[in-house]
């Protein structure tokens, strides 16, 4: 069915109140702009006026969201913790604000059978409109020769200081011609300061530099770094530090 822009802006809206006091963004697209930048490998298998989402996590998302779903449950049995609880959070504010809407979601830890991941991740939030996404290609006369870059998408407010969580496909909302694409800001002009960005992405991406391209209003709090910087397999010991888990929870989680 076509939906006029000004309730698809409401829908969104609904959405964006539940999940805003968790520390999440979500930006609307047309799956038609995301296909148009993509081979036929990673095309999303939708009409090309469908409406799409991209829900990225804020530095806030830790504090607002991740630790209350470890305050309210055992770990016990839990794949990946911070996983477990985007997906929880995502899919009952989608089951809350949208009961009547046919919404499929996809994660960006979820891979097909061929092992390709269920969407792109930096091109739907560059297509969203959410974060520039830099590549090799924004520079002009790279230094780096044949030399394998990969991108990196930045945040007009909050640098690298975020993630890209999700993607939702309401399947029975078709966007006519007044829903127009909003370009992502481009907060990293200077050629220059591009290749210092996907250098330090590159290069140096485990001091995470390339995080401060920019000024940033919002990072990441000292307990979400250590949690963060922690090898998956340790994470565990380290919520059983914090109190969150108890001793048979990590031996099962091992």
């Amino acid at each position: 069915m076509s939906t006029h822009t000004e309730n698809v802006e409401e829908l969104i809206g609904i959405v964006r109140e539940s999940l805003k006091d968790k520390g999440f963004e979500i930006y609307p697209f047309k799956v038609g702009w995301y296909n148009a930048l993509t081979s036929q490998a990673h095309q999303l298998p939708y009409e090309s006026d469908s409406l799409a989402a991209v829900i990225l996590s804020t530095p806030s998302m830790f504090e607002k969201a991740f630790v209350p779903f470890l305050q309210s449950r055992a770990c016990d049995g839990m794949r990946d913790p911070i996983d477990e609880c985007i997906s929880h959070t995502v899919s009952s504010s989608i089951s809350m604000c949208c009961p009547n809407q046919s919404v499929d979601v996809m994660y960006d830890f979820e891979l097909l059978p061929s092992r390709r991941p269920k969407f792109l991740a930096q091109t739907a939030a560059h297509v969203a409109g959410a974060a520039f996404y830099y590549r090799a290609s924004d520079v002009h006369n790279p230094p780096w020769g044949n030399k394998k870059m990969f991108g990196v998408c930045i945040h007009p407010r909050l640098g690298g200081w975020f993630a890209i969580r999700a993607l939702l496909i309401f399947k029975d909302v078709l966007m006519g011609e007044e829903f127009q694409p909003r370009d992502p800001p481009d907060c990293v002009s200077r050629q220059e300061e591009r290749i210092e960005l996907l250098e330090r992405f590159n290069f140096h991406w485990r001091d995470w530099s390339y995080r401060d391209i920019i000024p940033v209003e919002e990072r990441y709090s000292l307990q979400q770094k250590e949690y963060f910087i922690t090898p998956p397999a340790q994470r565990g010991a380290l919520l059983r530090q914090w109190g969150f888990m108890t001793e048979s929870d990590t031996d099962k989680q091992s």
